[in-house]
This record gives C-alpha cells, structure tokens and sequence, in this order.
C-alpha cells in the first residue's frame, strides 16, 4: 500500500486562497490554475502563505528585478487607466489586484520577454 501524505497546512492555505477569491470575484477554474502554479514555485507558494497568513508582501521574491509589490502597484495603475479615474478609489477591489499580482508573476516567470514588454511600456496620455 503507498503511503498517503495528508498536509493540513497546505489544505488550510488552499481553501483560504480559494475564500480570498472568492471575494475578489475570481472563478474557480481561475483560482485552480493559480493555485497548481504555485505549488510548481516553491519560493512563490511561501509568498501567498505569507500574505495569506500576515495581509501583507514579504517580497523576498523576485522575478528580473520585480516584486510583488511592484506588480500590485503596476495592477492598480492598469485599473484606474481602464476606470479612467486617476486614483484608486473603495470600488476598487484590493485582494483582486493582489491575486492579479500573483498572477502576473507566475506568468513574468513563464514569458519574461512578453510580460517585460507590458511592465515597461508607458499606459496614457496623462502621465505629466
């Protein structure tokens, strides 16, 4: 018979991952794919665990120079250019972007040339 691993910490973190998209209006196959990428990146994992656990960014991780910080705040100004608004305002919702910042993370770490292009190119007219 092989042996059968049961890891209460990891299902906690799964289904607090799962709750927090919930909120943030994030679907389940979404979140599953999230959550399988994670599991692929150890270093990233202990990141979500990390603000899962705390509400806040260790940023011991990075990926060609940025952060998860830096792909929040890159989020957020993504979302006011498409709200047209120019600041972040309560409609905004916070854990979506922080999902979002994992997200873009993983996918930095797949298409570095690809998401580089997107990190580094100016967004809208309004700038100065």
């Amino acid at each position: 018979m092989q042996d059968v691993w049961y890891d209460a910490h990891r299902i906690k973190i799964y289904e607090y991952l799962f709750a927090l998209g919930e909120y943030a209006g994030q679907d389940g196959e979404w979140l599953e794919e999230l959550w399988a990428d994670l599991l692929a990146v150890p270093e990233l994992y202990e990141e979500m665990v990390h603000y899962l656990t705390h509400h806040d960014f260790r940023d011991s991780f990075k990926c060609r120079g940025y952060s998860l910080t830096d792909l929040y705040v890159w989020q957020m100004s993504k979302y006011n250019l498409i709200r047209d608004e120019g600041k972040n305002t309560a409609e905004c919702n916070k854990e979506t972007l922080v999902l979002r910042a994992f997200r873009t993370m993983l996918d930095l770490r797949r298409e570095p040339e690809v998401y580089l292009k997107r990190l580094r190119e100016r967004r809208g007219m309004d700038l100065f």
